[in-house]
């Protein structure tokens, strides 16, 4: 009698893993990459071609393998890193599972071509679903080229959750950046859909931060470098001024393996206490070197999370690193409490000599013979004084009557005038706006009072507005005598190329230069030159968190974005016509009901609501 309990097939148990291995066509692109880092490569080329859905490549000229180790690698756990299970707490290498290349084949099309040095003649293998179609002897270079086609093939399902390619292609170079930076000795090549994404020469750690993320990086860097037995402390935290809202420039490295840690950003965020401005975040790149076996690396799928001996002295080693290294480049203030600030000499006097004062006496000066005139005068001035203070005390109420008339009479003109108001309110129907606390818009209609939230009111017209220039084109743009210059990363500048016809039908007209800047030519009329820099960060912020499937939701969130930006805020004292017209506009929008964020915009307050207040 057979019972329910069976072992899988390996093609299964090979799709079961890369359900673990193979989340996306990044993952496939970390291993890969990492194997031929581990692999003593000096040059590694990557090839993407729609985000990693249709073709992943990854060419290296590392060691290369023989026939038989060719075969072996796409054998579940099989490697070359690891023999014994102590070995898993001593480990130098990336990958050491054995499943990768087993999970990328259950789920894709491998070709792989792999040739070691002695060798005349190397080995061609492909691969379909975990079934090998050949393998065959062939010409091939020094190193090894893994060729990745069509992934999830043989799983609809899983291929249907990919993202669009926008995402995942930023999710590929994520990755692709982690690897490279760790390693800066290694000369890295990225292309996308045959354009050139990065070309990295070898260099040394400062100098592939800056190719990286642009040639501006390099002034906001402050070095880093701490020697203990527990752990040494090399890279470069950012400047408190260039803090960003985002956290893309936020890198920790364990033993040149990139990880993740809550505990240890917040020891680097407690070294900038008191130095950042409210919710922006620190850049840093950091490169811990500890010994093996005092950290536990095999405690996550992904291997990003690492379980370290002794985290409350390395929080302590990392902040008080940190915080030397910002006061040693005088980032940050000192303060001198032995050094009495009123003795300093000014800077206007510091380099004069000091004036000898000159004493004059007069010798003919005699204070008994004063004129009679001033003694006459001293006297009148005396008995006036004496005079007023003996004087009628009737005088004292002169004109209070008068005085008493003129505040009745200011007192019954005023309350002729507050009923004057409110009567024509009420015989008129007279409609008037007032602005309570700066924040909300109050209007008397017939049932009641309407109450208006002005900032989303400003930003329910500003998106309608701006969706309907970004679908017809026909946006105003106000062009700008003194073109501004502003500099970003080099993942942002392409994500703004992108974005460049959307910008366009809102009224930001742009151009890029050579030296990773955006040369801006001209900007929608709401918007001043001195919040173009903002805006634009802000919004690649948003997008970077999500970027929208298609074109109408990338639209329609540009839309809100620029609308929350631009939008009137709370505080801002605004006059009756301006009331008067963000009124009109929001009662001819085709939802005034709403804000973009589907915030309610007004109240009402019925007669019969005030009355139940009293």
């Amino acid at each position: 009698m057979s019972g329910i309990i069976q072992l899988l097939p390996d093609h299964v148990a090979n799709q079961i893993a890369a359900g673990e291995v193979v989340q996306r066509p990044a993952s496939v692109v970390k291993e890969l990459v990492e194997n031929a880092v581990d692999a003593k490569a000096s040059e590694i080329k990557l090839v993407v071609k729609d985000a990693g859905k249709t073709l992943i490549q990854v060419i290296d000229n590392g060691v290369g393998m023989n026939v038989t180790d060719a075969r072996l690698c796409f054998e579940r756990h099989a490697t070359s890193k690891i023999k014994h299970a102590e070995d898993l707490f001593a480990l130098h290498t990336k990958g050491f599972r054995g499943e990768a290349l087993a999970s990328i084949a259950a789920v894709a099309h491998v070709e792989m071509k792999t040739k070691q040095d002695q060798q005349e003649l190397g080995t061609h293998i492909i691969i379909e679903g975990s079934k090998f179609v050949s393998q065959e002897v062939a010409v091939v270079p020094k190193g090894t080229s893994f060729l990745v086609k069509n992934l999830f093939f043989n799983i609809p399902a899983r291929r249907n959750f990919l993202k669009s390619d926008n995402i995942e292609l930023k999710h590929i170079i994520d990755e692709f950046e982690r690897v490279a930076m760790a390693h800066p000795s290694i000369h890295f090549i990225m292309i996308s859909n045959g354009s050139e994404v990065f070309n990295l020469p070898s260099s040394n750690y400062r100098q592939r931060i800056v190719n990286i993320f642009g040639g501006k990086t390099n002034e906001k860097l402050v070095p880093v470098n701490e020697e203990t037995e527990i752990v040494s402390v090399t890279g470069f935290v950012g400047k408190p001024e260039f803090s960003k809202k985002t956290r893309s420039e936020q890198f920790f490295f364990v033993n040149d393996r990139f990880i993740k840690s809550g505990f240890l950003h917040h020891a680097i965020m407690s070294a900038y206490e008191g130095l950042l401005r409210t919710n922006d975040q620190p850049s840093y790149f950091l490169f811990l070197q500890v010994p093996r076996h005092t950290i536990d690396i095999n405690i996550h799928p992904t291997k990003t999370e690492i379980k370290f001996d002794d985290e409350q002295a390395l929080y302590a080693i990392l902040r008080s690193t940190i915080k030397h290294s910002l006061g040693m480049f005088n980032v940050v203030p000192a303060l001198d409490f032995e050094r009495d600030a009123t003795l300093d000499t000014p800077y206007n006097y510091k380099n004069k000599e000091a004036d000898v004062p000159i004493i004059q006496v007069d010798s003919t000066y005699n204070p008994f013979t004063a004129s009679n005139e001033s003694v006459k005068s001293s006297v009148y001035s005396r008995n006036v004084n004496k005079n007023e203070n003996n004087g009628s005390w009737e005088s004292l109420y002169v004109g209070l009557k008068r005085d008493t008339f003129e505040v009745e009479k200011s007192i019954l003109e005023t309350d002729g005038v507050m009923s004057k108001l409110f009567d024509e309110e009420t015989t008129e129907s007279k409609s008037l706006l007032y602005q309570l606390n700066r924040k909300y818009i109050v209007n008397s209609i017939k049932s009641g009072l309407l109450i208006i939230h002005q900032s989303r009111a400003h930003q329910r017209v500003l998106y309608e507005q701006f969706l309907t220039n970004i679908t017809l084109q026909q946006a105003s743009s106000q062009q700008l005598l003194f073109p501004l210059s502003l500099i970003f990363a080099k993942d942002e500048l392409r994500l703004l190329k992108e974005l460049q016809p959307t910008l366009e039908g809102i009224g930001f007209l742009f151009e890029a230069s050579k030296q990773d800047a955006l040369i801006i030519l001209g900007i929608p009329a709401q918007v001043t030159e001195s919040e173009v820099a903002p805006i634009l960060q802000d919004l690649i912020y948003n997008l970077q968190k999500e970027v929208p499937e298609d074109s109408f939701s990338l639209s329609d969130s540009i839309a809100k974005f620029m609308a929350k930006s631009v939008a009137v805020k709370s505080g801002k004292l605004l006059n009756e016509t301006e009331l008067s017209n963000l009124v009109n506009a929001l009662f001819a929008c085709k939802e005034p009901n709403f804000s973009p964020y589907n915030k309610p915009i007004f109240i009402t307050l019925t007669t019969e609501d005030l009355d139940k207040r009293f």
